[in-house]
């Protein structure tokens, strides 16, 4: 194992192998380019413990077996190729799967989790060697320190270490994630985003709106243009600190008004017209109510949350009325009749 580099199988999609916490997270640190002798110094973890964790790596197929990965006491089966990795969500199906959506998101976050145990050592290291040390030395080694010391420093609470570290030409997604998740200041977050492959980076961005110190206006800059359903899953994620949910509902609304008709026929219908209660008075344009009128109702929440929008269009409730599941069901019928614009011969009725 000394002189073996591992590297990561580019044949294989990472997303879809069974990889624990741990498993993921030395992943994260190869490069292609750091033999296994400094791995344990590189991850902070045991010697031992991270031969096994490569050899698991191995027979999963994550990693390239090399000749010291044949010797191991592991029988390596090569696995046959994974597909290729799929589309990123906004590029496939405007119309998502909402049990799928949240599947990913659960896939994404175990890869981008760090056993707490690593992060203690870092931790560790800092309080205990680095943070004695003058703040204008830190920043100087800040920007030529390797690992562990490069990690151990994305705890710093200085501004000026986390610039100086984000300059080192050894700084990485991994540690980019620590600044994020752990940093508490917002100049040091603002270096972050200003680098565009960092604030791009799924791990990046769920660490920042959970970072309490995150600015408004950094986290509007960052979201501006992301999809509804992802603003909306901010605002109902109690991860999210109160000032960045707050924001997050102000954005949706935002967006609502003039963001594409799918996304709004999206939001609505993958939430069964949960998110229309932070919609209130929005109105809906002619595209968005055409969609809407387009498809067949079976769900009786989303038939009700309907009837709750003041902005529902005069011609979606007349489309719900004429719906199946409201006709079999007279308190459905009930509700859209006393919706602001039923149509005058319901009302009557």
């Amino acid at each position: 194992m000394n002189d073996w580099t591992p590297k990561l199988n580019p044949t294989v999609d990472l997303r879809r192998l069974p990889l624990n916490a741990e498993e993921g997270f030395v992943l994260s640190r190869l490069d292609g380019h750091t033999r296994a002798r400094d791995l344990p110094a590189l991850t902070g973890l045991p010697r031992e413990r991270l031969q096994d964790i490569l050899a698991r790596l191995v027979t999963q197929g994550a990693l390239l077996p090399g000749a010291e990965a044949a010797a191991a006491p592991v029988n390596a089966v090569r696995p046959e190729p994974a597909p290729e990795p799929s589309l990123d969500a906004r590029e496939t199906d405007p119309l998502p799967d909402a049990e799928a959506s949240e599947a990913g998101d659960e896939d994404a976050a175990s890869e981008e989790e760090v056993p707490e145990a690593v992060l203690g050592n870092y931790r560790k290291l800092f309080e205990t060697r680095l943070h004695a040390l003058p703040e204008d030395q830190r920043v100087a080694l800040a920007h030529g320190a390797e690992d562990p010391e490069l990690s151990a420093l994305c705890f710093d609470p200085v501004p000026a270490v986390i610039k100086a570290a984000l300059e080192n030409p050894r700084v990485g997604l991994a540690h980019a994630r620590l600044i994020a998740r752990h940093h508490r200041n917002p100049v040091g977050l603002e270096a972050l985003v200003a680098r565009a492959a960092f604030a791009a980076d799924t791990g990046v961005r769920r660490f920042l709106v959970r970072n309490p110190q995150l600015p408004a206006a950094l986290f509007r800059r960052m979201w501006a243009l992301r999809r509804l359903m992802e603003h909306h899953k901010l605002t109902v994620d109690r991860d999210v600190p109160e000032s960045t949910r707050r924001t997050a509902r102000e954005l949706l609304r935002q967006r609502f008004a003039t963001g594409p008709s799918e996304e709004k026929v999206e939001l609505i219908l993958n939430t069964e017209g949960r998110a229309l209660g932070a919609l209130v008075g929005m109105p809906v344009d002619g595209r968005t109510t055409s969609l809407l009128c387009g498809r067949t109702y079976r769900s009786p929440l989303l038939v009700q949350n309907l009837a709750r929008w003041s902005a529902a269009p005069p011609v979606l409730v007349a489309h719900l009325l004429k719906q199946e599941l409201v006709r079999r069901q007279p308190q459905l019928r009930a509700m859209l009749a006393r919706h602001p614009n039923a149509p005058a011969d319901v009302k009557r009725a």
